[in-house]
């Protein structure tokens, strides 16, 4: 039954102890960030592309999850917005010696190097991007070759532009607090554009509108002003005593027939008694 004297018990079988934490393999940790994309989970494959945390995506891959918002890990993607958000990524592949070394050793098989020192991009080694132009190095060129500009396409850029691929999680905070800068910075910018455009658009409409009114009521004035004018001067010539009809050389043949003073009206037949004819009088 145990415990009666001829047993003795270990420690571990009369206390309850803690299990240890299972340790993780480091090597499928860092072959998961270096050689797979972090939304499919399949081989990097150009081309390849980098959000602003340096995770590491197929851009097939990035470009299915924004269509449809389905992802193993959605709750990681959500400061993928769009493709702006996103930077395709210049890599250095291995050459042919090198892949034939590796082979011959039995590591890992990793695709690309840094094109400046040649350090394999294998999770030992700290890489970088510049957001300016895709190009990616290690940090070693970067330290050892101090330069304002990409050391492969001599694209100038500034330290806000170097993303850490796959960074620790100091490095990743940092990066999420860049990003939040450098977007409320966009959005400000855009706010002061749009702004400064419907003041001009807004300042233009007004100086039309100024313009309009002072034009039409001058002209509309100076016009009333010519009929009243010329109107008037109509009316005192035919109100004096020496106008007559007949002189008028204005007025036509067919107006002039209509009064006695006209030479067709003593041809014309006058009503009588017997025969009344009100078109006559």
């Amino acid at each position: 039954m145990g415990c009666d004297g001829g047993t003795i018990p270990r420690r571990d079988e009369l206390v309850r102890t803690k299990k240890k934490k299972e340790a993780k393999d480091k090597e499928a940790e860092i072959a998961a960030k270096w050689k797979y994309c972090a939304i499919s989970s399949k081989d990097l494959t150009k081309p390849i592309v980098s959000c602003e945390l340096g995770r590491l995506y197929n851009k097939d891959a990035v470009i299915e999850y924004l269509l449809n918002k389905e992802a193993p890990n959605s709750s990681l993607l959500s400061h993928i917005r769009n493709l702006k958000d996103v930077v395709t990524l210049k890599l250095t592949p291995k050459s042919n010696d090198e892949k034939a070394s590796t082979e011959s050793n039995g590591t890992n098989d990793y695709k690309f190097v840094c094109p400046i020192v040649g350090l394999e991009m294998n999770g030992k080694y700290k890489f970088m991007y510049f957001r300016t132009c895709g190009c990616v190095v290690s940090e070693r060129a970067i330290k050892e070759v101090k330069s304002q500009v990409c050391l492969s396409c001599n694209k100038p850029f500034t330290d806000d532009d170097l993303i850490v691929l796959n960074g620790d999680d100091d490095e990743i905070d940092d990066l999420k607090n860049r990003m939040t800068i450098r977007r409320n910075k966009l959005k400000e910018e855009k706010k002061r554009k749009r702004m400064k455009n419907e003041d001009s658009i807004n300042g233009k409409a007004k100086m039309a509108k100024s313009d309009e009114p002072v034009a039409s009521t001058s002209s509309s004035t100076q016009s009333d002003n010519v009929v009243k004018t010329s109107s008037l001067s109509v009316l005192s010539e035919k109100a004096s005593k020496n106008y007559s009809v007949n002189k008028d050389p204005n007025a036509s043949e067919a107006y002039k027939s209509l009064f006695t003073s006209h030479e067709s009206a003593k041809n014309r037949p006058k009503a009588h008694w017997v025969t009344f004819n009100p078109c006559y009088n």
